[in-house]
């Protein structure tokens, strides 16, 4: 890795001031955007019928409040109902179970010798020790305040205003025909589903399904499919691409220097950086999203193609960890790609900033990566894996080094296939299996053919492989091959003994005959595994011991 020294405390004063000045410039050209307004929304209907559920202590006082304002259910989990009468239902319950969205709330609890109980809610104040919903992110309509009574006192108040009708943006765009998840039922890729902390993402098949109500909008899924299948729509890449390039320009017609695009979301990141205020560094651009995890890899090369000398991406404490790690990992992986190319860095900073003189030191440290002199001019393209195209067609052009392939980390999204061709019998498993049309057999000869700007690396190859003869090459390529489909295997064919018609593969009929010469359907008969199907069947429904006349192929 080539690494150029940062030393914040060096920076020139004078500079920082101009670049101060022209992040002036940056802001009012991203603001003069104008603002993404969604064209498709979620919509739920609330009529308020609450669910208080905890300990009597806990559930009954908040139940009554709430009663004198909507209509409430108190479902006591440590005592039977009793006591004075109430103007709501109260049950006893050894065990409960919630699940669902605003609205839409389904409820199930049993009590000692009792028949099974359930009822649909609208809304569910949660008083129990641990929450009925796990998920990091919870559901609209679902609050669990914990055992503080400040916080419950605001749940309280927040459910009496949660009665009516609502909407939402609908925050993804799902294409099933790019989806790697799954292949006759070998998994492929399972990223988006893994890292939803709304769980609002289960497979489905060869597919996934998202649940729309439950999506909190992260866009996290967006951005560790390998593939584009599941794209952020809150705001699209294109508008993102805009913003981001009217800023990196303004400020540097303004005079500025080696510009940082820092990534934060709308609440607790934004209110860091205005408490930071004048502390935070002139050549930081900030750059509000809807959550910090909702930008990858393309948009992160997108950026330094720009013109950006660093990414950094504030995370404040509040998001899931598996974002983290998520986020984490595309930074090394872009990271790599920009040192094979000779690119001095580094050109990421992944900020951990519990408090105010943390986050002011990191600033100061920001990454001033080396990028191209020529900033480019494509557009940030709907199709994830176009842009990265974009992306690194113009570093690899303009960079200080230019290798034919760069070595990526375990489990990148980018990179080749190695095939065992002793192994290999060419039965074209890996190519109805490939997702990505990356595999493609040889249209009637017996060669497997392999495209590598296609491949996602989800593996469903490798997996469905009878054989083990794939194999995995994380790496990113730019020689022109990688756009060509190139062959990894081939063989002769083998022709049927009767007919003549070419119908394998010589080494698939050599594994046949010793897999299937011990085979009680082909005992006596090892004559017809090399045969095609048809004659098969012939040769199969002709009487035991009838003369027959067979044409000979010639040898």
């Amino acid at each position: 890795m080539n690494i150029r020294l940062n030393d914040g405390a060096a920076t020139d004063p004078v500079q920082n001031e101009r670049d101060a000045l022209a992040r002036s410039a940056a802001m009012q050209a991203a603001n003069a955007i104008p603002a993404f307004e969604p064209a498709v929304t979620v919509g739920y209907r609330s009529a308020g019928r609450t669910l208080v559920v905890g300990p009597a202590a806990s559930a009954l006082p908040w139940a009554d409040r709430l009663a004198a304002a909507m209509p409430v259910t108190a479902l006591l989990l440590d005592e039977a109902p009793g006591g004075a009468a109430r103007a709501y239902p109260v049950h006893g319950a050894r065990s409960v179970a919630v699940a669902g969205w605003l609205g839409a709330f389904e409820a199930r609890w049993q009590a000692a010798g009792q028949p099974v109980g359930q009822g649909r809610f609208d809304l569910v104040l949660d008083l129990c020790a641990a929450r009925l919903i796990p998920s990091h992110q919870r559901p609209h309509g679902y609050y669990a305040p914990g055992e503080d009574e400040e916080a419950r006192a605001r749940a309280a108040e927040e459910l009496q205003d949660m009665v009516g009708d609502f909407e939402k943006p609908k925050y993804f765009n799902y294409k099933e025909r790019l989806c790697a998840h799954s292949r006759n039922g070998r998994q492929g890729c399972n990223a988006c589903i893994d890292i939803c902390s709304a769980e609002a993402i289960q497979g489905d098949g060869d597919r996934i399904k998202v649940n729309p109500y439950l999506c909190a909008g992260c866009g996290a899924c967006g951005t560790v499919c390998p593939s584009g299948a599941i794209s952020y729509a809150y705001p699209p890449a294109a508008l993102a691409g805009k913003r981001i390039q009217a800023m990196l320009r303004a400020f540097r017609e303004a005079g500025g220097r080696e510009p940082v695009l820092l990534l934060h979301d709308g609440g607790p990141g934004a209110a860091m950086l205005e408490e930071l205020g004048a502390a935070m560094p002139g050549r930081l651009l900030p750059l509000g999203l809807h959550h910090m995890a909702s930008t990858g890899i393309d948009v992160w090369l997108a950026a330094l193609a720009y013109g950006a000398a660093g990414v950094a991406v504030l995370a404040t404490g509040e998001e899931a960890p598996q974002y983290v790690a998520a986020l984490d990992a595309q930074m090394a992986v872009a990271q790599a790609v920009l040192d094979g190319l000779g690119y001095a860095g580094p050109h990421f900073q992944l900020l951990h900033a519990g408090a105010l003189d943390e986050l002011a030191l990191a600033l100061r440290h920001a990454p001033r990566g080396e990028v191209p002199l020529e900033p480019a001019v494509f557009h940030l393209a709907a199709d994830k894996r176009n842009t990265l195209d974009y992306a690194l067609e113009h570093l690899y052009r303009h960079a200080p080094e230019q290798p034919e392939q760069v070595p990526l980390p375990a489990g990148s999204p980018f990179g080749a296939l190695a095939v065992d061709r002793d192994a290999c019998s060419l039965c074209m498993a890996c190519v109805g299996a490939c997702p990505a049309s990356a595999l493609q057999d040889g249209q009637g000869a017996p060669l497997l053919r392999f495209i590598e700007k296609n491949c996602v690396q989800c593996g469903l190859c490798a997996s469905t492989c009878p054989e083990n003869a794939i194999t995995l090459v994380p790496r990113m390529s730019f020689a022109p091959s990688r756009m060509q489909a190139v062959v990894l295997n081939e063989t002769q064919p083998f022709h049927c003994i009767r007919c003549n018609k070419p119908f394998g593969t010589l080494r698939a009929v050599e594994i046949m005959l010793g897999r299937l010469a011990a085979h009680p359907a082909f005992a006596g008969h090892l004559d017809r595994l090399q045969m095609c199907g048809d004659c098969r069947v012939i040769d199969m429904m002709e009487p035991e011991g009838e003369m027959r006349v067979t044409t000979l192929r010639r040898s």
